[in-house]
């Protein structure tokens, strides 16, 4: 082979190759860092344990095993290896290599076994020798240890695999780290550099984590290999945006070697593991953005512009006819200049909320729609003469608070209606106690179906207003939330079956309980919790079937569910839409960005549609926009005139 051994200057694109990296199935660099669990040679020689060692990985959630190939006399002067008047230091090494390295025939049986176990087999080759070996073996990248990040002769016979590379930059110089970066752009060669401090354990101040910067402005694909005590610098190591990490694997670091001390436990390794996920997580992207939590604790905590009298249309604002109030459901106060002078839009009560719209004059108001399915809106007792005034819905969707439980219908309500309706029950009731018919909690569940019963009453009482309405159907959320993590399999199931039993002690005479599809992540009192029952698609229809269920198919719910998993969301549209009876239509992104307007997500409505037009021809829907109720309905009249033009 030739070798070009000019340093040049770094092309002005090479700190931004365009390529795409991949790791067998593994993308690099987006969003998820790539976890390697470096055994090298501390299996200290012993086969067996090699593989026990590639469990532990796998199961304390490493992407990747790596270990070590070299061949001595490869690698080493003929007079080292006779130890004749070499240093001790290096004595001491080839010592422990001598009796520690595998034979190729057992790095053949580890590398079919890390892909029974699907966990990807890497190993470092110090020599040529072990570069072919390797490369027919079938490896899928190559990692080069600091000590070769100037090797240009091996780099080049691994560039000539067209495989990628992993190199760490320990023990090497900044000029030194340009030259070789050179070397491997000017070939064409993908790969990622890692950070490194080569001793072990390394010392804290000598790691200089902020020079991964320096190496970002080098080269796109950057990652970490840490040689320090205990897990808290690599976990730091996310923050800067590495995209691969590499913490050396031990299951003992009391053992024979130099490696064992910076090593981590399997315990420990999975520590590391679970809390780069919540930092990944945690990271999020460059704009800035309001969370599901922050929005709700918004709307409760804020401040308004509300009218501080009563106003009549074609007035002219003065600052006293403004005042600022909570809750945030209104107009923010930064606007309280831009209000003064303006004309009244509409006639507005004491403390009645002033919008944009009373700005630019673009109140959106209701109009006939037309669906090829019955159709309806959101309503509470207080706004539902407001909404039947102007609108003739298919159906009106009640959504009661704790406190409507307690109101006397007959002062919202008067006569018959010809429209159907559906309930939808509290969440959340007095002491703060979410509803739960699925909790092993006796009591709690006592109390839950005590407040479900009263909800079904109401119900009842309801249905003499709406004669249209056979079997009133009530959708609530059932429950099966934990805290701090998801339940188990075995305590999912056991949910299931206490939501049964809860059922057969409720009085369903003349009922149709109809359970809300979930969100993995929903928010309760302003924070995150963790919903666990509903939410899978092969579960909803499991337990449709066996407990003779439909369901209120919530498409924003079920979008987060499909991001979150990784499922396909129009699939399961088609999975679940068959056994579904009522539809809650929001937009979503992301796996908390729920309720959105239509438009303003990533559901494709035209595509739904279709989905559930075979699925479910004659199901009911209503928009269920993020405070679509304010400004007289607004964000449902929008909802509507958008999903007319792609529902159909």
């Amino acid at each position: 082979m030739t070798l070009d051994y000019r340093p040049g200057k770094l092309e002005k694109n090479d700190k931004t190759k365009s390529y795409i990296m991949k790791i067998g199935e593994h993308s690099i660099g987006e969003n998820r860092v790539y976890v390697i669990a470096e055994i090298g040679n501390n299996h200290n020689g012993d086969f067996d344990r090699a593989i026990n060692m590639i469990d532990e990985a796998k199961d304390a959630g490493a992407d990747c095993v790596k270990f070590q190939m070299r061949h001595l006399n490869k690698v080493y002067r003929k007079k080292t290896l006779v130890k004749d008047g070499e240093d001790l230091g290096t004595e001491y090494v080839i010592d422990l290599l001598n009796r520690f390295e595998l034979p190729k025939d057992q790095h053949k049986k580890l590398f079919e076994y890390a892909k029974s176990k699907n966990i990807t087999y890497l190993c470092t080759p110090w020599d040529t020798d072990s570069v072919n070996f390797l490369d027919n073996m079938g490896v899928e990248a190559f990692k080069v240890a600091s000590a070769d990040l100037t090797n240009l002769p091996l780099i080049k016979s691994l560039i000539d695999t067209a495989k990628p590379l992993i190199l760490s930059t320990g023990m090497s110089t900044e000029s030194e780290i340009h030259k070789t970066v050179s070397y491997l752009s000017k070939n064409s060669a993908k790969f990622i550099l890692l950070h490194c401090n080569s001793t072990y354990p390394a010392p804290l101040h000598d790691i200089n984590l902020k020079w991964i910067n320096q190496l970002k402005k080098i080269h796109k694909y950057v990652g970490y290999s840490g040689h320090e005590r205990g897990i808290n610098v690599s976990l730091a190591s996310i923050s800067f945006g590495v995209c691969v990490l590499e913490r050396h694997f031990t299951q003992d670091r009391n053992m024979e070697g130099p490696d064992h001390a910076a090593s981590l436990t399997q315990s420990e390794f999975k520590l590391m593991v679970d809390g780069i996920r919540e930092i990944e997580s945690a990271l999020g992207g460059s704009k800035r953005k309001l969370s599901q939590g922050e929005m709700i604790n918004r709307e409760n905590l804020a401040k308004s512009l509300v009218a501080s009298r009563r106003l009549k249309k074609g007035e002219i604002l003065k600052a006293d006819d403004i005042k600022v109030r909570s809750p945030g459901q209104g107009l923010s106060p930064q606007y309280f200049e831009e209000l003064v002078g303006i004309e009244v839009r509409h006639d507005m009560q004491e403390e009645d909320f002033f919008f944009m719209s009373d700005i630019e004059n673009t109140r959106i108001e209701p109009r006939d729609y037309t669906f090829s399915r019955p159709w309806g809106v959101p309503v509470r007792y207080h706004d539902f003469n407001e909404y039947n005034d102007k609108i003739s819905p298919d159906l009106y969707e009640f959504h009661l608070s704790y406190s409507d439980m307690e109101l006397d219908i007959s002062k919202f309500l008067n006569g018959t209606y010809k429209n159907d309706f559906v309930v939808h029950a509290p969440e959340l009731f007095e002491g703060s106690m979410l509803l739960d018919l699925a909790t092993p909690d006796n009591q709690y569940r006592n109390q839950s179906i005590k407040y479900m019963q009263e909800v079904i009453d109401i119900t009842k009482k309801l249905k003499t207003y709406f004669p249209k309405t056979i079997r009133p159907m009530i959708v609530t959320n059932i429950g099966g939330i934990s805290m701090d993590s998801n339940l188990s399999d075995d305590e999912v199931q056991e949910g299931y079956e206490i939501f049964k039993n809860s059922l057969k002690e409720l009085d369903l005479s003349g009922i149709e309980i109809i359970p809300q599809t979930m969100a993995p992540f929903p928010w309760h009192f302003g924070g995150q919790r963790y919903q666990n029952l509903f939410v899978h698609p092969h579960e909803i229809v499991e337990w449709c079937k066996k407990l003779n269920l439909r369901m209120c198919f919530d498409i924003s719910h079920s979008f987060l569910t499909c991001n979150h998993f990784g499922y396909d969301f129009y699939e399961f549209c088609k999975e679940v839409a068959p056994h579904s009876a009522h539809f809650h239509l929001g937009d979503a992104y992301g796996v908390n960005g729920e309720g959105l307007q239509i438009g303003e997500g990533e559901i494709n409505f035209k595509l739904l549609g279709k989905i559930l037009k075979t699925s479910c021809p004659d199901a009911f829907f209503i928009p269920e926009i993020w405070q679509g109720h304010k400004n007289g309905g607004e964000g449902f009249w929008i909802a509507l005139d958008k999903l007319e033009k792609t529902l159909q």
